[in-house]
């Protein structure tokens, strides 16, 4: 018997701004939530996560960046998208260590247009691996309230001592998260592996200098990783326990999202959950 497809329950649309189109699935009610995924693609242990925020009183909007929305995840996919992403694409800086990815203009828009349809405080955004740093990004958008960095790998070190500390985002993209995390009472979270090599000490060495107690660290021994193909990284999907260290991380981010973006909350005062 055919298993359904993961994203089954979720409704699909296009959305557009500026030179991307891309498809984008929703599913829940309640504040925004921009579940970015990861390599190779939107696959099911990433919706599984989306379900979930969903499942905690969230809207999810999972916009479909590279490979073919619900397909598994395996090593050889996963290099195919990786060289697509690499050699071919131009919406993502792979290499650059002081800009963010092109991409990030829409998923701004995206981040916008959810809030004016979801209310809430704001919106919530979870980057995971190729796509990590792009919350941190988006801050410059003021809709976005509660960003997280899931195993942020790019620029992808590649033995750069400079890379290597490098998080993707450019002085004036920086600048403004850390005004807002002051005048707006808000902090970022960052989840890895210890010893994984696509997101060096160094890097969260950086994000700890530039936001000091604002910046939440999760680093977590790999020997607390789910049994996997590849070696410890996706905290929040392939590498996900259902008990331990990880599964306290993918609460904690949950919550997170729940009190940033005001899940019960309605706009007038006197009435916050």
């Amino acid at each position: 018997m055919a298993q359904p497809h993961p994203l089954e329950n979720y409704t699909r649309f296009d959305f557009t701004d500026g030179p991307w189109t891309r498809p984008v699935y929703r599913k829940g009610s309640g504040p925004a939530v921009i579940v970015i995924h990861e390599m190779p693609g939107l696959h099911p242990l990433v919706v599984r996560f989306a379900d979930r925020v969903a499942a905690a009183g969230m809207t999810v909007f999972c916009p479909s960046l590279f490979g073919e929305p619900g397909r598994p995840a395996s090593p050889g996919y996963a290099l195919g998208e990786m060289f697509k992403a690499v050699c071919i694409r131009r919406e993502f800086h792979v290499w650059k260590s002081d800009r963010s990815s092109p991409i990030v203009d829409w998923l701004r828009a995206l981040a916008r247009t959810a809030h004016a349809e979801c209310g809430g405080r704001g919106v919530g955004a979870v980057g995971m691996c190729f796509t990590g740093g792009f919350a941190l990004a988006m801050m410059t958008e003021p809709a976005v309230v509660a960003p997280v960095l899931s195993q942020p790998s790019l620029p992808m070190p590649a033995g750069s001592k400079r890379r290597a500390a490098a998080i993707g985002a450019s002085p004036e993209e920086i600048a403004c998260a850390r005004r807002r995390f002051e005048d707006e009472d808000l902090s970022i979270i960052g989840l890895r592996f210890f010893e994984d090599g696509f997101v060096p000490d160094a890097r969260f060495e950086t994000y700890r200098r530039a936001f000091g107690e604002r910046f939440e660290a999760i680093e977590i021994d790999p020997k607390h990783a789910a049994p996997a193909p590849m070696k410890p990284h996706s905290v929040l999907t392939i590498h996900l326990k259902e008990e331990g260290p990880t599964k306290a991380a993918e609460q904690r981010v949950i919550q997170f999202f729940r009190e940033r973006t005001g899940v019960g909350w309605v706009d007038s005062p006197g009435t916050q959950d």
